[in-house]
């Protein structure tokens, strides 16, 4: 049904706001892979359109668009203000539209993580969530406020989307392909963890690839390196009769080496949303105080 596109559309657009804005700046004399993660703060705007349908998913075509703002430092921690609205058609004239509000913050040690979120559905509110996430110890307290009050215990092992990047990052800079961890976002409830697997490509290098998109006129880019991610989230205590679990979607992006993305495609197993950065504003980093 339609409506089931529609609503899958939330926990992977909401993921994406939280990931794709993280970047590095290596510290002069400093090896590349073994420089500090440092995050750059800019805002970004990506057209969306349909790329490929399968299976028995309704939807004839998609216009839309993502908006992110992405601040902070290292002493404050790092703030997104993110949202997604698109229209998507079943071919038989009714467009049905999303619209996914989402503010978060996370500590800049990846230990405490905020997250509120709305999701709206032809402007009617479907699911609201507040609430905010610490790593402890022996565990991962989370705090519901909304959809229901309600207190969870994670695995202490459970990563924050801003810490999933920095490893992402590193890993891509080592020569790492795979990554494998939980992964917990606030998405969905507010009360789900996510098996995440990441594949990283061979580096593209300058001049390959080449986008007709923001990043494609940024002289900041130019010389920059950049590579091919797929994340692959998977829902816990799911799989399908071969024992061969299927993601819940997956999220493919070029990832350059301080943190701008292109080139996305959101898959929901049964159609594909590409995102095409339209616009990008890379702000000047405020220094700690």
């Amino acid at each position: 049904m339609v409506v089931d596109d529609v609503l899958a559309i939330r926990p992977a657009m909401l993921s994406l706001g939280l990931l794709v804005f993280i970047s590095f700046s290596a510290a002069r004399g400093e090896d590349a892979a073994t420089a500090p993660v440092n995050l750059v703060p800019h805002r970004a705007i990506y057209d969306l359109s349909l790329g490929v349908t399968r299976a028995n998913s309704q939807v004839a075509g998609v216009r839309g668009r993502i908006l992110y703002d992405f601040d902070g430092n290292t002493c404050q921690g790092y703030s997104l203000e993110f949202r997604q609205v698109s229209e998507l058609d079943t071919g038989e004239g009714k467009i049905s539209t999303s619209d996914l509000r989402s503010t978060t913050w996370e500590g800049a040690d990846a230990k405490n993580f905020k997250f509120s979120s709305q999701n709206f559905v032809d402007e009617n509110l479907i699911d609201s969530v507040d609430g905010h996430a610490e790593r402890e110890a022996a565990k991962t307290a989370v705090a519901l406020d909304k959809p229901q009050p309600k207190s969870l215990s994670l695995a202490p092992g459970v990563v924050f989307p801003t810490e999933h990047m920095v490893r992402v990052i590193n890993a891509a800079r080592a020569g790492q392909s795979v990554l494998s961890f939980p992964g917990y976002d606030g998405s969905e409830t507010g009360d789900k963890v996510f098996d995440t697997l990441t594949v990283i490509g061979h580096e593209i290098a300058p001049g390959e690839r080449n986008h007709d998109d923001a990043a494609a006129g940024e002289a900041k880019l130019a010389s920059m390196p950049r590579w091919p991610v797929t994340i692959s989230y998977f829902e816990r205590g799911k799989s399908d009769n071969n024992s061969e679990q299927t993601p819940a979607y997956a999220i493919r992006f070029e990832l350059y080496a301080n943190g701008i993305s292109r080139a996305l495609a959101l898959d929901y197993n049964n159609f594909v949303i590409n995102g095409k950065l339209t616009s990008l504003d890379i702000k000047e980093s405020k220094p700690c105080r």
